[in-house]
């Protein structure tokens, strides 16, 4: 008898190897098998090659950041040409937080990482689900 072991892939996209190197060292806690991709212009053929159940994309890559990277990812998507890839967002401040919830993306992390938090939202979208980080949520302020 056989049996289909199934490995979580998860895809970081960073023109940066010292953040791609970072957030494998975070994820490797968890059980997955990392594909590292170095430019946004890759990341369509690369996504259809590994099928990655996650993408993790740097806000700023290259000459393609996350949020073409996420817009061509939904087009293909919508044109049924690529199945439903789940995207974090690695942002490098709060005003790209507005990008990031139009984007498309199910989450998003601001700068600067913690292992705890990034695994934290990493298995928040892999079980299907959104991951907003809650450090940059507006305050509340009561009027009297």
């Amino acid at each position: 008898m056989y049996y289909a072991i199934t490995v979580t892939k998860v895809m970081i996209v960073s023109d940066s190897s010292e953040l791609r190197t970072e957030i494998a060292s975070f994820l490797s806690l968890i059980e997955v098998q990392i594909v590292e991709v170095s430019s946004g212009q890759q990341v369509r053929d690369q996504v259809q090659r590994y099928e990655p159940d996650l993408l993790i994309s740097d806000m700023q890559v290259g000459s393609m950041g996350g949020y073409a990277i996420v817009l061509d990812l939904r087009l293909e998507e919508s044109g049924g040409r690529q199945n439903h890839t789940p995207v974090l967002l690695l942002l490098d401040r709060r005003p790209d937080v507005f990008l990031a919830k139009r984007s498309g993306a199910e989450g998003y992390l601001v700068k600067p990482l913690t292992g705890t938090k990034l695994r934290k939202a990493v298995t928040a979208l892999l079980e299907g689900n959104t991951f907003e980080d809650e450090s940059f949520q507006p305050t509340q302020t009561t009027v009297r």
